[in-house]
């Protein structure tokens, strides 16, 4: 299956160029997976500011991702705390909890069942501060959410659900490609004055495995990252996709195509700047993701890069990105945007 979809099942190591609202340390950390580095935030934000709180389903015992392992035993079941199977209430509780001044970091088990909490999010915690005149907020709210493929979970397990969010003024949307950056971009998002949306890419959980600062840092939100630098065609994705992209632009590199590929990190609101100078530069662009094409955020990069770039392109905008179904399982290999996908893509841009 792996093999199929493009993705090694060896273990991934992730360069880090990033730099934090805290320098990131180029001082070597400690090896850590993604889930690590995730729980690893979870303590450091725990310990830092008493006024927060973890919460969601089985998040008491580690959660079935594990990702919140230990923190219970640590800071106590009136810190970290199961909840009912109830999306919509987890949320709304969270959302009550962060107007009264506290921290919130709310667990939503998978991406595909937040859509009951979808009113909560979207009428509620992104228009909290707005219809108050700015006098109440629930700015401390953050909602974590495992997304995207992995393999076997078909259509209830797999989903990305990023572009339904992006339409909301009020909320912010940040998706980590590694270890790392998921440290530093959760902990920002933790302590950023407005409700955010983290979406965990599961596949990268246990196989992204990289140098991790064990001391407390963050990234800056709504900053994007060139972390290949190119000539030819510019490549924007996020998430777990930019494995897959970073791949495709080695591939290309082999027929002599130069490739410059950005981690867009924040989709809301995102780094437009970064993106419309890549493509100033190259004339070319070219965006992945694994959420169906049709709706997808994509359209939206591709929109605003035709309007600030017209001029400059060389050929049309491309999209690589899943299919227009619900998420299969047993045919999950042709739904994705593999490597080949996206090769194919580039050499078709670059050749236009």
């Amino acid at each position: 299956m792996a093999a199929l979809l493009g993705r090694s099942c060896r273990k991934l190591s992730f360069p880090s160029l990033s730099h934090g609202a805290r320098k990131v340390s180029t001082e070597t950390g400690k090896s850590l997976n993604l889930y690590s580095a995730i729980n690893q935030a979870l303590h450091i934000a725990l310990d830092t500011d008493p006024r927060s709180y973890v919460f969601g389903e089985d998040v008491g015992f580690g959660g079935v991702f594990r990702c919140t392992t230990g923190l219970a035993e640590r800071f106590g079941k009136n810190r970290v705390f199961n909840t009912p199977l109830c999306e919509q209430g987890i949320v709304g509780f969270g959302i009550g909890l962060a107007a009264m001044g506290n921290r919130a970091i709310v667990e939503i088990q998978f991406a595909d069942y937040i859509y009951p909490a979808f009113d909560q999010i979207v009428n509620e915690a992104a228009k909290f501060r707005y219809r108050s005149g700015n006098q109440f907020n629930c700015g401390g709210l953050t909602i974590r959410a495992p997304y995207g493929a992995v393999g076997h979970g078909g259509h209830y397990h797999s989903q990305s659900p990023e572009a339904f969010f992006c339409h909301v003024p009020g909320i912010k949307v940040v998706i980590p490609r590694s270890p790392r950056e998921a440290k530093g971009l959760l902990l920002s998002c933790i302590r950023d004055p407005n409700p955010v949306v983290f979406f965990e890419p599961k596949w990268l959980y246990r196989q992204a495995v990289e140098e991790v600062p064990e001391h407390d840092y963050m990234i800056p939100l709504s900053e994007a990252e060139v972390i290949r630098e190119g000539n030819d065609i510019t490549l924007v994705g996020w998430g777990a996709q930019l494995t897959i992209m970073e791949q495709a632009c080695l591939d290309a590199e082999k027929e002599g195509i130069s490739c410059e590929l950005i981690d867009l990190k924040t989709l809301l609101p995102w780094d437009k700047e970064t993106v419309e100078a890549s493509v100033k530069k190259t004339g070319r662009l070219l965006i992945s993701h694994e959420a169906p094409v049709t709706g997808g955020f994509g359209a939206e990069i591709s929109a605003t890069i035709l309007e600030r770039c017209f001029l400059k392109l060389e050929a049309p905008v491309s999209r690589v990105c899943g299919l227009d179904t619900p998420f299969p399982l047993v045919f999950e290999p042709f739904y994705m945007p593999t490597r080949n996908k996206i090769l194919d893509a580039i050499k078709s841009t670059v050749n236009y």
